[in-house]
């Protein structure tokens, strides 16, 4: 485990909630709208697996798209500076706001402070999350799931007759099944590009859904092995021989249909 998984994780706790709102010069509207997106986000990281505190930074950064200091975000957020210090750390481990050189030093002397600037490549931030949420959440339940598999089976051997612990260890067993493909779907996701991911999500959103739902039935109908020589074939063709290949099975495949 590398330094940044290693992060402990920053909760803020009750006491350490929003006691006001000091909103920065500017136009009022505009940073009115931040704050409602902050809010709106805040309470939608739950979901995600972050904190309300922590999705809330994230969303003002990302929604006013400069580098701000710890104080110019706590003060716009009405965080405590402890609140505002552990949200801002633990959303650097998690990859979506960057520690940079603080701006604006004008007449100050000495070298610069930290400011805190959102990512903002969202595909390059959504790849973070997904990795940080992979290492802090489904490695560690497949690793219960795999010993508690182990547990049951060594116990079955003891008690071969118990037909109870025999069902647990079937469940585990097909449950673990589950896990692992769904854990290393997830894992897939940020080795990907991000313009990569973004093209392919893309592509994904001008199909319709019949055609997608068509797909998936007509792979149910083939054999498992037809399917997984034919992606391996396509996975080693050069761009040039893709294209050509492409074309050609789909001129095949209208005429087939036909």
């Amino acid at each position: 485990m590398n330094d940044k998984q290693a992060t402990v994780k920053a909760h803020v706790p009750d006491d350490e909630r929003p006691v006001g709102r000091v909103r920065p010069g500017g136009d009022q509207t505009a940073e009115s709208i931040r704050l409602d997106l902050a809010e709106a986000w805040g309470e939608m990281g739950a979901a995600w697996g972050v904190t309300p505190a922590i999705a809330r930074v994230q969303a003002y950064l990302m929604a006013r798209q400069v580098p701000l200091t710890e104080r110019e975000v706590r003060e716009a957020l009405g965080l405590s500076h402890r609140a505002a210090s552990l949200a801002l750390a633990e959303a650097e481990s998690w990859g979506i706001v960057e520690r940079v050189s603080e701006p604006r030093r004008v007449g100050r002397r000495g070298p610069a402070g930290a400011a805190y600037l959102a990512v903002g490549d969202h595909w390059q931030w959504f790849g973070r999350v997904i990795a940080e949420r992979k290492v802090r959440e489904g490695d560690p339940i497949v690793a219960v799931l795999e010993a508690k598999e182990r547990e049951a089976a060594a116990a079955l051997e003891t008690r071969p007759e118990d037909t109870e612990l025999a069902a647990l260890r079937d469940w585990l067993s097909a449950f673990l099944v589950f896990v692992r493909l769904f854990d290393r779907a997830l894992g897939l996701v940020p080795q990907l590009d991000p313009r990569e991911l973004e093209r392919a999500l893309s592509l994904l959103g001008r199909i319709p859904d019949s055609t997608i739902l068509r797909l998936f039935d007509l792979l149910g109908s083939l054999p498992d092995q037809d399917v997984i020589d034919l992606v391996d074939a396509l996975s080693r063709l050069s761009p040039t021989a893709a294209r050509r290949a492409t074309g050609l099975m789909s001129g095949v495949i209208r005429t087939v249909a036909r």
